[in-house]
């Protein structure tokens, strides 16, 4: 079943959805975004909420998808998935990439390439990590965090762009509702020294027992001194503050620098997952 209407999603399948906050952190993390800032915080394509359930039982698999953004999905039969991507290309919608598990993912993909002949590549391969016990990095480097408000909005949106074009270049623009969303419930934190900010990262909002750590960036000229785990330590030590009981991440497998910083600040692998991007 598919609906644009995220209250009937979360009464539906969210449940299942919460059953397992690790795994579905992005999926819980997206409707609470949209339940608490309004279907248009991350563009301005409708959202849709999708919930798979067998011979009338439980859910027992869920997606969403935020054009331009993937579709994102939980563990689900490889058939239902390609019954999804089948039903999307149908309705003509676009879709620019799918995220999730390796099978579901591959299985909605070549679903979605028999229907529309779009091939599918690999855009990233991801690794969800969940906090053990903090450790903050010794020592600390010069500076303080500080969580973003208003006033920095110029600077979180050049930075936040930079980000997307160096992690994800063919990924979704950054759009301003996400970034006042963000600042919204002090999602956004910068890490700043005497001559200004010089990291950031960012949180998401607490749903489910959960809260997810990203993006974290820090500008070329600050790098190699400290910043970036420092203010990873911040957002993370904020969302064990909410009360949270898993703090969560995902690092691009390309990027070993980042996989060994958040090992060492105390995050442990829990499980990959693949993004598959369509077109040339």
């Amino acid at each position: 079943m598919l609906s644009p209407d995220v209250a009937r999603y979360l009464a539906i399948a969210g449940e299942f959805v919460r059953s397992r906050p690790a795994e579905h952190s992005v999926l819980l993390t997206v409707a609470e975004a949209i339940r608490a800032g309004g279907p248009a915080t991350f563009g301005d394509v409708q959202p849709l909420f999708g919930w798979y359930v067998r011979d009338g039982g439980a859910v027992t698999a869920a997606c969403v998808h935020t054009p331009p953004y993937p579709v994102a999905l939980t563990a689900m039969p490889d058939p239902a998935a390609a019954a999804l991507a089948s039903t999307l290309a149908g309705t003509g919608r676009a879709v620019a990439a799918v995220g999730g598990p390796p099978g579901p993912a591959q299985a909605f993909a070549a679903a979605w390439q028999r229907q529309t002949g779009q091939p599918a590549r690999v855009g990233r391969r991801e690794r969800l990590y969940r906090l053990g016990e903090l450790v903050p990095p010794a020592p600390a480097p010069a500076g303080q965090a500080r969580v973003a408000t208003g006033a920095d909005i110029a600077l979180l949106l050049a930075w936040l762009t930079a980000f997307r074009a160096e992690a994800d270049p063919a990924g979704a623009p950054v759009h301003r509702a996400m970034v006042d969303e963000r600042i919204g419930y002090g999602g956004l934190t910068v890490w700043e020294t005497g001559d200004g900010p010089v990291s950031l990262a960012g949180r998401t909002r607490a749903v489910a027992g959960q809260a997810r750590i990203g993006p974290v960036y820090t500008p070329p000229e600050h790098r190699g001194r400290g910043y970036g785990g420092a203010v990873t330590t911040a957002v993370s030590q904020q969302a064990l503050a909410a009360g949270v009981a898993e703090v969560l991440l995902y690092t691009d497998l390309a990027n070993p620098t980042s996989n060994a910083l958040y090992q060492r600040l105390g995050y442990q692998p829990v499980t990959d997952r693949v993004q598959l991007r369509f077109g040339a």
